[in-house]
């Protein structure tokens, strides 16, 4: 069937000048759509703009999500120097800009200082003149806008300019879509990798502390936070500071938050908080808030249950967390909480596991071994009591006494096996020789040890706790690794810092093979990130082996 005629009005005849200037605006909208990172797209759509109406400036004001100022200012024209003699970028809250945030219509002005929306240019800024402004649109929303400025030649932007830049307005808002998709898409991939991340720390078996640590340090890296904290319940009512991740050693590890705070009492409820600047918000009543800006509060809460809660903030003067970055931190707390109530329960079920273990050894060892050895021990007395020999006698009653020492050597050990947790006294000095007795078992041997200075008198809660998890690691690391045959113990409450604090100071000194070159230092890390968040130190040497074989650990922290 052959086609209808043509019957409606013919199309308008584009002008000469117009259908010269096709071929620069198709080339320039393949070339705003040429890529997916969404603020290299907003640099080409700038130098785009500014090279298809002869404009010496060009700039994109994104909107904020309140749609009352600007979240993100690129620009193109002003060198890097000019800029930072400029200093603050626009915010859009006043000015010319700020009219087109409230207005998002074109504008297109010969001399833009004599409108009377003009406010001024902030020291060291190029002169500029003419103007054109008109809005980007995405998916129906406002962006930005795109502004345009100092046509070269000195002539005012024509409508020819106007067309142009509306055409290139509606490609860069498509082209601005496809690269916030792409960039949530990524964005979502990396929460997603750190929340694997988060659960294969927890669920490893390995320390809690350090669990907690990869926690606050991925919560930081994903949210592009100053810092990273998690708090747990303290035992006497708020929030303590178990973890901590920032550029600079942090002395907050340990600090409690009151039950007082308005904000405890919103996470502990489950309620996430979000804060523009945590220095002026009146709810943050403790003093580390105030180098702090912007920040999210999220509770680790899972099953009805809160944990504890996930802090981020970022510096004073930067941008708010998006509402798409608040979501995702929420997501990737709820999933830290459940991975921390996994890992807990299966922390719960291995120490159960070793409990009874420990009790099954403990039988057997009384029922058997302790047994065996009395049953030997009255033979060789018998054997002595018929000898006639002198030197034989003297022999076996040596043999006797060492039998009776290793008894009660190894009814120290059953008492060390059945002491439960909630059994040891709150002494540091009980606590530290409840280690020693209980690393004996594997090492086949007791280390020795020394106070000096009144342990449990000075050395606080905090410092002791994580004394005994240092001594921890220190034995576990010789029995490991060292392969020792003697390890010394001393703990020093006596000592002081390079500053001048009193410090307590744990030495742990073996005999063994040392630290082979190369080899992992993971457990010597973890000793001294405990001790500087504490404000010490932590290092090691040779130790008391033949020519200093071995190992020498120091730990040191300040003991209030």
């Amino acid at each position: 069937m052959p086609a209808e005629p043509f019957s409606g009005p013919p199309p308008p005849a584009l002008s000469t000048e117009l259908a010269a200037r096709v071929p620069q605006l198709l080339e320039a909208m393949r070339s705003v759509g040429s890529g997916l990172e969404l603020h290299s797209t907003l640099d080409r759509i700038c130098e785009t703009a500014a090279a298809l109406t002869g404009a010496r400036y060009a700039a994109i004001g994104v909107v904020d999500e309140d749609g009352r100022g600007l979240a993100d200012f690129v620009f193109h024209g002003v060198d890097q120097a000019t800029a930072r003699r400029i200093g603050r970028l626009p915010d859009g809250h006043r000015g010319l800009l700020g009219a087109l945030i409230r207005d998002p219509e074109p504008v297109r002005l010969a001399d833009l200082t004599s409108d009377p929306r003009f406010c001024g240019f902030p020291e060291h800024h190029p002169s500029m003149r003419s103007f054109l402004g008109l809005p980007i649109r995405v998916q129906g929303e406002i962006f930005g806008n795109l502004y345009l400025t100092e046509k070269r030649g000195g002539e005012p932007f024509d409508d020819h300019d106007l067309d142009m830049v509306r055409v290139l307005a509606t490609e860069a808002g498509i082209a601005i879509g496809n690269a916030r998709l792409y960039e949530a898409a990524k964005q979502r991939e990396r929460w997603i990798d750190g929340s694997v991340a988060v659960t294969t720390a927890l669920l490893s078996g390995g320390d809690a502390d350090d669990a907690l640590q990869v926690v606050a340090e991925q919560a930081r890296r994903l949210s592009g936070a100053t810092a990273g904290i998690v708090l747990l319940p303290a035992d006497e009512g708020g929030l303590e500071i178990a973890a901590v991740a920032a550029d600079q050693p942090s002395n907050a590890l340990g600090t409690v938050v009151p039950p007082e705070s308005k904000v405890v009492t919103e996470l502990l409820d489950g309620h996430a908080v979000f804060v523009d600047d945590a220095a002026a918000d009146p709810r943050l009543i403790t003093g580390l808030a105030r180098g702090y800006g912007p920040a999210m509060m999220l509770p680790l809460h899972s099953d009805g249950r809160v944990l504890g809660a996930l802090v981020t903030p970022r510096a004073r003067g930067e941008r708010s967390f998006t509402e798409t970055e608040r979501t995702l931190a929420i997501q990737f707390a709820s999933q830290a909480a459940l991975a921390l109530m996994m890992a807990g329960a299966q922390r719960d079920r291995e120490r159960l596991a070793v409990y009874e273990d420990r009790d099954r050894i403990a039988r057997d060892l009384h029922d058997l071994v302790i047994q065996r050895l009395f049953a030997t021990g009255m033979m060789l007395e018998s054997a002595q009591r018929r000898s006639v020999v002198p030197d034989v006698r003297d022999g076996v009653g040596k043999a006797v006494d060492e039998l009776d020492v290793t008894i009660q050597e190894i009814r120290t050990a059953i008492f060390a096996l059945q002491q439960g947790p909630t059994e040891a006294p709150a002494g540091l000095r009980t606590r530290v020789l409840r280690e020693i007795n209980t690393a004996a078992v594997p090492l086949g041997f007791k280390p020795s040890h020394r106070f000096a200075g009144p342990v449990d008198a000075v050395v606080g809660d905090l410092a002791g706790k994580n004394l005994i998890a240092a001594l921890r690691e220190a034995l576990s690391n010789a029995f490991r690794h060292a392969g020792a045959s003697r390890i010394d113990v001393v703990v020093d409450a006596t000592a002081t810092l390079p500053d001048g604090r009193r410090a307590v100071r744990l030495t742990v000194a073996d005999d063994g093979v040392g630290i082979p070159a190369g080899g992992r230092r993971s457990g010597l890390k973890n000793l001294k990130r405990r001790a500087e968040s504490l404000g010490g130190d932590s290092r090691h040497g040779p130790g008391i082996g033949e020519d200093g074989g071995g190992t020498t650990v120091v730990w040191e922290a300040p003991v209030d």
